[in-house]
């Protein structure tokens, strides 16, 4: 489903992103951790098609990133680290407005996405303008708008920033059931304990991969019990 082969994003001097080499499966929940500023909102934004490389490779859902930058956006979902939908608009004007995007009908993407509606509780605030919604219902509604129009392939920038804890066990029921379906979902998170429930992970620091692979193996590899631990060894030993 991606592809990537020493991918690099330079912003003049600043090298955001340094090399980045990935492989990752269709129906696999795919993880990116990292601190502030260690490049994992920048790779995303790459594999989007939303920020151009620099130099090197990358390959989603079989469109060149550099090349074919429209179709990638078009057969995605992306939830982005900042709420990105219209605060004027009500919370079911949104989800019409991006099922036009799409160009699917509203009815159609309605009918798909109620479930989701349901379980997140947003149906009595579908009338209700969007900037009136609170920070955890807004980032059900953004995470609505990114399936509209059923993609294979999700990408999820921190998106259980802001939630409280109810909100964050529901956001992953879903990341499990649409992984079960056989969509790719790519996350970027700062909560280690939710590092725990992806099939692999990359740690990145300064830009670069300095760890990848199954959360298990990686905790077998650093003797350590949890990913917490791991991500503090790991970037002691990087900055060492």
């Amino acid at each position: 489903m991606i592809q990537t082969s020493a991918l690099t994003k330079r912003f003049g001097d600043f090298v955001a992103v340094d090399h980045l080499d990935l492989r990752i499966s269709a129906g696999e929940i795919f993880g990116f951790l990292g601190a502030n500023g260690a490049g994992k909102t920048t790779s995303i934004r790459m594999l989007c098609g939303l920020l151009r490389p620099s130099s090197g490779e990358a390959r989603v859902n079989g469109f060149d990133v550099a090349h074919d930058s429209e179709r990638v956006k078009r057969s995605l979902g992306y939830m982005s680290q900042r709420f990105s939908l219209y605060n004027d608009l009500k919370a079911i004007e949104n989800l019409q407005f991006y099922a036009g995007i799409y160009r699917v009908p509203f009815s159609v993407a309605l009918d798909s996405t109620l479930p989701l509606i349901r379980l997140f509780g947003l149906e009595p605030s579908l009338k209700a303008p969007t900037a009136s919604l609170p920070v955890g219902f807004k980032q059900r509604l953004s995470l609505v708008c990114a399936l509209v129009h059923d993609p294979p392939l999700v990408f999820l920038d921190e998106p259980t920033s802001g939630v409280d804890p109810k909100a964050r066990r529901e956001f992953w029921e879903v990341i499990n059931t649409l992984a079960g379906q056989g969509k790719t979902v790519i996350v970027s998170t700062h909560f280690m304990d939710e590092a725990e429930y992806c099939h692999r992970v990359v740690v990145m620091r300064e830009g670069k991969a300095v760890a990848l692979g199954r959360p298990s193996e990686l905790k077998r590899q650093y003797e350590v019990d949890s990913m917490q631990e791991l991500f503090i060894q790991i970037v002691g030993e990087v900055s060492a």
